[in-house]
């Protein structure tokens, strides 16, 4: 039997980033706007906090880069929706065998890429393949090891091949692991991106601004908005200052929740949903102090998390205990593996030898790791720690020194990629230098079993790497944002990596 999901196609988009002006994209040519269909002269401008360090994600990580460019200027075979459920993108059906191991896709027939060149399934075999390929540095391409080959069995059909059953390859093809590329287009994704959205880059200011403009030969429904601009801003306050003036029209990441009193009760909207950005006090497990496990249990007993999410975000967000939101089939509450009991951080650390012993707590410049940042300190001080916080410019030092070089003790930092747990944790050589091979074999028991096996094992990885102290689990961020009254569309919950610009229009 062939299981086959069909959908209506749905239309996507985004944007994101900042100094020396440069245009960029191919296909955006500023003299062709009114052509592209979208609403004559309307602009929109959104407020971010996190800017990307590159507009290419193939071989640069950080969720800024994808929020900016998936589904807007690149496009997936597949996406997700609000309610975290797969559908159609550039792909309109796609079929599966019995076995598990063989996914054909029927593509759409009508999709160009922003150079002219048209979208077939050559392009989605590149793609594919390129991932697997040495172009693709960033860690997360593993999720297309399961791959055994890619073919085009049509003009507009896709035929993949697994090398064994995958509950998790499907999904990951809604991520940045599943963009599809033009091969003429790749020469320099950096600056000049290449995709089939509705969005193409139109100037890039670095340091300041990711300006995108509508796409005149979209396949897709045109957005509303012909052009958007992504704001980027290192302080909270001036990008709460940017909306009450009227400089911007959306907050798309609130980065200072107490602030929001400043617009209740004003003309505004204020949106609060959920994420998949678990903030994770992370510790480097593959150095000292936190290659002995008392000492990293000592951590988890030290923090307060109720009175930590009070004190540096608002109040606002969710305790989750593990590296699994709400979202996930098999989230399952785990605070309770450790509750805050400072009596208990400070026996376990003298019983480690390792009372008064110095770590650098090295946090990106970003708002939630700077205001946590301190109160993690105190706290850990209480247990006995002596604590160093170094701010690190995100997202290239942090980047380079933490994620890269593990020259680190602990980090604080938000994993906002969907279904992450296996990445973050299942990876040796990942910069939280864990990946125990228990936690392999779980994975892989989950990937390659039946939904219920994969839920099952999934939960038990969930509760290994909490009662293991792999890391400590903050808090989950809630999606905050604030709008003009006028502005529709607007994501309630942030669980895929996009912000879907061409949702956006304004009433």
């Amino acid at each position: 039997m062939v299981t086959t999901r069909t959908q209506a196609i749905a239309a996507s988009a985004a944007a994101a980033l900042l100094l020396t002006a440069c245009n960029a994209g191919s296909g955006s040519d500023e003299s062709a706007d009114n052509s592209s269909g979208a609403a004559e002269g309307e602009s929109v401008t959104i407020g971010l906090a996190a800017e990307p360090a590159s507009l290419d994600f193939t071989t640069t990580d950080g969720a800024a880069i994808p929020q900016a460019m998936l589904d807007n200027v690149y496009e997936t075979l597949v996406t997700v929706d609000q309610d975290g459920e797969i559908a159609p993108s550039l792909a309109s059906e796609w079929n599966v065998s019995d076995d598990g191991l063989t996914y054909v896709f029927t593509l759409v027939d009508n999709a160009t890429f922003g150079n002219g060149d048209p979208f077939t399934a050559d392009d989605a075999v590149f793609s594919v393949e390129r991932v697997q390929s040495d172009a693709w540095t960033v860690s997360l391409k593993a999720q297309m090891d399961v791959v055994e080959s890619a073919e085009a069995t049509g003009e507009h059909e896709l035929t993949v091949t697994l090398k064994e059953p995958s509950n998790s390859w499907l999904y990951a093809m809604t991520t940045r692991v599943g963009a599809m590329f033009d091969e003429q287009g790749v020469g320099n994704l950096a600056e000049d991106p290449v995709g089939t959205g509705p969005y193409v880059v139109r100037t890039w200011q670095r340091g300041t601004s990711l300006t995108l403009a509508a796409n005149p030969d979209y396949w897709g429904e045109q957005p509303f908005f012909e052009e958007v601009t992504l704001q980027y801003f290192t302080d909270a306050n001036a990008l709460n200052n940017a909306m009450l003036t009227d400089s911007i029209d959306v907050v798309g990441t609130v980065q200072a929740p107490e602030s929001l009193a400043e617009f209740e009760g004003g003309d505004y909207q204020i949106i609060e949903g959920t994420t998949n950005g678990e903030v994770v006090l992370s510790m480097n497990n593959g150095a000292s102090p936190f290659d002995d496990l008392e000492v990293r249990q000592a951590v988890r007993y030290a923090i307060d998390n109720q009175r930590l999410m009070d004190t540096c975000w608002a109040g606002r967000g969710t305790l989750i205990g593990s590296m699994v939101p709400p979202t996930d089939p098999w989230f399952e509450d785990r605070t309770g593996d450790y509750p805050f009991d400072l009596a208990k951080a400070k026996q376990l650390l003298a019983d480690a030898g390792a009372d008064g012993v110095t770590v650098r707590l090295r946090i990106p410049t970003l708002p939630y790791a700077v205001a946590c940042g301190t109160v993690v300190e105190s706290m850990l001080e209480d247990a006995g720690f002596a604590v160093t916080i170094e701010e690190l410019e995100f997202p290239a030092t942090w980047l380079e020194e933490v994620f890269t070089a593990k020259d680190y003790e602990m980090s604080i930092v938000a994993h906002v990629e969907p279904r992450d747990l296996g990445n973050v944790f299942g990876n040796p050589d990942y910069y939280t230098n864990y990946g125990t091979s228990e936690l392999v074999e779980l994975l892989d028991q989950a990937d390659s079993g039946t939904p219920q096996e994969q839920t099952t094992a999934m939960k038990e990885a969930a509760t290994l790497i909490s009662q293991d102290a792999a890391a400590e689990f903050l808090f989950l961020l809630p999606n905050l944002l604030v709008a003009a009254p006028d502005i529709t569309g607007i994501p309630k919950n942030a669980i895929g990596e996009s912000f879907r610009l061409a949702d956006l229009a304004r009433g």
